[in-house]
Order: structure tokens, then sequence, then C-alpha cells
């Protein structure tokens, strides 16, 4: 009797309007009962294409297996801890940023922003991030773009780069 009588509480709550029918959706940290619509001629926002940061991982156990090192010869061993120093500040760092204008590779030490306009291309080689090739003949490689993040390239700079998996 009291699992029928919650039912129609529930029941009656839902006719009343006073429980959503559908969840609402969370935007901006608080709680909105409908999605605002989208502009029709609004840009999409840029796109970020960084190194994952499991990729820290990787620098932490680096930098363990370097301490013994370090404990064997404390004076030039210790000089040695700067690689995975460096190493942790690369994957902070490396990043491609897109939007429909432009694409910024961001390196170690600089960045590069280019209009997709200059873009000829982007090429795949033996390494494991895209090249693209500039229509004056260099090329640039943008970091942590791989085969499998080219769909969210296609995406922010609107249709410039091919999805390959269209």
């Amino acid at each position: 009797m009291p699992k029928l009588c919650i039912a129609v509480t529930v029941v009656l709550a839902l006719v009343k309007g006073q429980i959503p029918v559908l969840p609402p959706q969370w935007e901006d940290g608080l709680v909105n009962r409908k999605k605002p619509a989208p502009e029709a001629n609004a840009a999409p926002k840029p796109v970020v294409i960084r190194i994952a940061p499991t990729a820290l991982l990787a620098v932490g156990f680096f930098t363990v297996a370097l301490l013994s090192i370090v404990m064997a010869l404390p004076v030039w061993g210790t000089a040695l801890l700067i690689v995975p120093l460096i190493a942790g500040v690369a994957v902070f760092r490396y990043r491609t940023i897109a939007d429909r204008d432009t694409v910024t590779a961001r390196t170690l030490f600089g960045s590069r922003t280019v209009p997709w306009g200059d873009v000829d291309g982007l090429q795949f080689d033996k390494r494991s991030w895209a090249l693209a090739r500039l229509k004056d003949g260099s090329a640039l490689r943008l970091p942590a773009v791989t085969f499998t993040t080219l769909p969210q390239l296609t995406e922010a700079s609107g249709g410039r780069v091919p999805n390959p998996y269209d």
C-alpha cells in the first residue's frame, strides 16, 4: 500500500508540473530548464588540442628512475633532474589552438599563428604529430594533432580541414 501512495504522489506531481519531465541542464554552474539556442552566425569556440595530462605519469616514473643516479652521483646526478622538469613543462605548454580563421602551434619556447588560408594541407609523417604544409613551402608542426583529432580541427576550421571519418 505505501508503494501505491508514493506512485500516486509522483504521478500527481508530474501532472501538476512540480517535477520536470526532462532533467535540467547544467550551464555555467546554474540549473536552467531550457538550453539557449545557439546563434546562427556565431563562430564556434576555438579548439585546444593538447597532450594528455596522463603523460605526467611517465615524467614521474622517469624522475623516480633518475633518483637512483642522483643517489649514486649526488653532485652530477642532481643536474639530470632538469630533464624531467623540462618534460613536465612541455606537457603543459605543447598545444594546438584552432579556430575558424587561424591555427596556433604552441611549443616549449614560443608559438606561431598562421591563417588557414596560408595552409596548403596537412601531412602525417613517421612522427605522430601532424605537419601543416604552408603555401610558401615551409612547414609547421602541430603539437598533439594526430589523425584521430582531425574531426575537431574540421569543426573548428569551418571545414577547411577535411574529416577523414565522413
